[in-house]
């Protein structure tokens, strides 16, 4: 164990350009409960400012190497319980980087049902096998007859010589680094073949584009793996790895084709007929296994592509920039079944819902506006917003008439309304507003969502938000895990209002749990509200270790205490108030004072040992509680464009991007139909990734270069 610790160390602190020391830290840190926004945020000095996305990565990779140990010991133990075990395979185990390369060297020996070859093998052919293989079948007479005493009943000769042909075609496809060269070649030579299945052609119309298509495995990106691969799971296409040329040449070489447990070949270039028995294991045995096992990893790597693709989005969306503490009324746009409202006050609380019908088939649009016009006068909104689903132009189009006739002091937006459906038929919904109709829910959550959108989304599923690519086709454990990694990462980014978060914001928070988060509620309520973060430890559960990974991210505002209104972290409130004396000043006198701030930068940073912790502590005392994200935009599609019908090639028009893909960017127009900025649409110059140009709702101006209403398909080029 000693021996793996030491290797792990090295492998990790070359991997992250850190020293062994420093990732022993860290790990120590992650053992003892840390989480990583904690470690991220109030550690910088054991992990030299790494940044949450490093530190999550390094997490990831240590237990995958925890874990990869632990399977090697296992598979050794499991060896040491078989015959005739080669020391070569036990060093090939010990060497082995990765999980995949570590069952492949196990394989042939795990076994369910016994194959030719070991029957061949229980019959006592392998001496012959041995024999054949070294000296070839101009001797297999002679050998046949010298051992044939050993054979555990009568074989003749030609069922000798099929038996031990069978031994050296499998192990020869066992040979692991005959595999690995082989595999190898298919990474760097292969091609990607995919054919439509007899019969589904019709079936198969949206997969056309991959009928008869083929492409470089390197070069296959991973977009286009996930369509080929939904496309196989649908059973409409058939995919294949081929190798022009059939058997690598490079496995021509004498060290590539030894049979596992075979002695040595000693000579530099096989004979034909070692080549024939290595054209029979490639053809039978190892191109099967090897396309098996590289179409599977292709998989993997697509949809880690994919999840990585979903994480990125996702971070856009929960930081976008929040409108803020603002009166606010959501439209839910609807015809049939009217239009839904709610309103909320600047802390999100419902103040009033209702339903109108401004469009066909009631057309009561002047009792419609009376009702908003009234309700907007009465409870002094400031936004009014509305959902981008079916009629939010037209709704949007009879709101801003609305507030130019009656000359309200209030403006109106289109947002996104992505979850809100989610979240009103869901338990914390149900909760929250049991006697409330689901489409009031709905509303409210819209309404919330533009006032900030991370407090609202993290109340639902982060995968049914719908930023995604590929999304139902990757793993949803493996997409669960890492989209609850971004959520946790970005509410201990922004920090927590202690006296106004949700249930569902509070799980997020370091060292918090479901359970923990409730009690927080219950002992909030019973307080009317917490003063000090002290108070945080009388929540039942909450001791010392919580305490210390939740607090720094928890606010009090207007409380006993002026530092619980940031980012400072408790442990650090005596450091502050040494920082405090040494320049003569009191705590809340330095509290966003530049002049003071400069006398103690200049004082406090002369003392390098926690240089990251004070740096932070300055930068919060100049904005306590500072919101990481950006200003608010907001989009102004033209009143001109409602459906897609109206758009022309040559408009320019602005728009909100709603998903960032590998291959573009999708826009909001006010249409009801996403147009699509290919990726070589995005700049006048080679674009490698498409989020080093746009991310999730930025505000755009774009270009229309096509329309084609039938298959609903916008083509846009993003104007600088």
């Amino acid at each position: 164990m000693a021996a793996f610790l030491n290797t792990m160390l090295m492998a990790l602190a070359k991997e992250y350009s850190i020293s062994e020391i420093t990732v022993k830290n860290i790990i120590d840190l992650f053992e003892e409960g840390a989480t990583v926004p904690f470690v991220a945020r109030y550690r910088k000095e054991v992990t030299g400012a790494m940044l949450d996305e490093q530190l999550r990565s390094f997490h990831t990779r240590w237990q995958y190497l925890v874990e990869l140990e632990k399977r090697r010991v296992a598979i050794i133990e499991l060896l040491k319980e078989l015959p005739d075990i080669p020391q070569s395979i036990f060093a090939s185990i010990n060497q082995a980087k990765s999980k995949t390369e570590l069952e492949d060297i196990y394989a042939p020996f795990k076994k369910t049902r016994k194959s030719k070859a070991d029957l061949a093998t229980d019959l006592g052919l392998l001496p012959f096998s041995i024999a054949l293989w070294q000296d070839g079948e101009a001797q297999s007479q002679k050998h046949f007859l010298a051992l044939k005493t050993g054979f555990s009943e009568p074989v003749s000769y030609d069922a000798a010589l099929a038996g031990a042909a069978d031994i050296i075609i499998e192990r020869l496809a066992q040979n692991i680094i005959t595999l690995q060269q082989a595999k190898l070649c298919l990474q760097q030579e292969g091609i990607l073949v995919s054919r439509v299945l007899r019969g589904k052609k019709e079936a198969a119309e949206k997969f056309q584009d991959y009928f008869d298509y083929q492409e470089p495995v390197r070069k296959c990106p991973p977009h286009r793996l996930l369509a080929l691969f939904r496309g196989k799971k649908e059973g409409l296409l058939k995919l294949s790895i081929e190798l022009e040329g059939g058997l690598p040449y490079a496995l021509h070489n004498a060290i590539y084709v030894t049979p596992l447990g075979f002695p040595e070949v000693k000579e530099r270039t096989p004979s034909r007929e070692k080549l024939v028995w290595l054209e029979k294991a490639w053809h039978e045995k190892i191109l099967a296994k090897l396309e098996t096992d590289l179409l599977s990893e292709l998989k993997d790597f697509a949809e880690f592509s994919a999840i990585e693709v979903f994480q990125a989005n996702l971070k856009d969306l929960l930081m976008a920039a929040p409108a803020g503490a603002k009166r606010t009324l959501a439209l839910d746009p609807g015809f049939r079944n009217g239009v839904k409202w709610a309103a909320v006050d600047e802390y999100g609380q419902l103040l009033d819902n209702g339903v109108i019908y401004p469009h066909p088939p009631q057309n009561k649009s002047m009792e419609a506006e009376a009702i908003l016009a009234k309700t907007i006068q009465r409870l002094k909104i400031d936004w009014l917003v509305i959902g981008n689903g079916t009629a939010s132009r037209e709704t949007e189009t009879f709101a801003k008439q609305m507030i130019k006739q009656h000359q309200l002091n209030c403006r109106c937006v289109i947002v996104s309304e992505a979850g809100a459906s989610v979240y009103s038929a869901s338990p914390v919904a149900i909760e929250e507003f049991p006697d409330l109709d689901v489409t009031i829910r709905g509303a409210v959550s819209i309404a919330r969502r533009f006032q900030d959108p991370l407090a609202e989304l993290v109340k639902i599923d982060p995968q049914a938000i719908g930023v995604g690519q590929y999304q139902h086709d990757v793993k949803t454990n493996r997409l669960s895990d890492a989209l609850a990694a971004v959520v946790e990462d970005c509410v201990n980014a922004v920090g927590v209002d202690l006296n106004l978060a949700s249930v569902s914001l509070l799980t997020y928070v370091s060292g918090l749990t479901q359970r923990l988060a409730q009690n927080i509620v219950a002992l909030r309520e019973e307080l009317g509200g917490f003063s000090n973060r002290k108070q945080l430890k009388k929540v039942k559960g909450i001791g010392d270790k919580a305490f210390e990974q939740c607090a720094g991210f928890l606010r009090i505002r207007g409380g006993d205490e002026p530092l619980d209104a940031s980012a400072v972290h408790p442990e650090s409130y005596g450091l502050v108030k040494e920082m405090a004396h040494s320049v003569k000043q009191n705590i809340s006198h330095l509290i966003g004072n530049p002049a003071a701030l400069a006398m103690l930068k200049s004082a406090a940073l002369a003392n390098a040992e926690n240089n990251f912790t004070i740096q932070d502590i300055l930068q919060e005392l100049a904005k306590p509680g500072r919101d990481p994200r950006p200003e608010f935009k907001y989009a102004s599609f033209d009143e001109a464009i409602s459906s897609i019908q109206d758009l022309q090639e040559g408009m320019t028009l602005e728009g909100v991007v709603t998903n960032v893909a590998a291959f573009g960017a999708f826009v909001d127009l006010g249409v009801h139909q996403d147009g699509l900025i290919h990726i070589s649409q995005l700049a006048d110059r080679f674009v490698k990734d498409p989020r080093d140009e746009v991310r999730v709702g930025e505000v755009v101006k774009v270009k229309v270069m096509e329309v084609d209403v039938k298959r609903k398909r916008i083509g846009l080029k993003r104007l600088k």
